[in-house]
């Protein structure tokens, strides 16, 4: 066998240690699933047509977006 190190009284060959940063890393980096998607802001119209007018323009720029 080739070398070997001792980590906190443990024996860990080179690839295992390789392979232990690697998964760290990536379990770091990567973005969690779990976490609440970002919210759009709310809507704070000064009247009900504001809002109206609002909603509308979202919805349209939205779906023009998508195509």
């Amino acid at each position: 066998m080739g070398a070997a190190y001792t980590v906190l009284g443990r024996t860990f060959q080179p690839h295992q240690l390789a392979l232990i940063t690697l998964g760290s890393v990536v379990l770091l980096v990567m973005p969690k699933p779990w976490n609440p998607k970002p919210q759009h802001p709310s809507i704070n119209a000064s009247s009900p047509a504001e809002e109206k007018f609002v909603k509308e323009y979202l919805s349209k720029h939205l779906k023009e977006e998508k195509h």
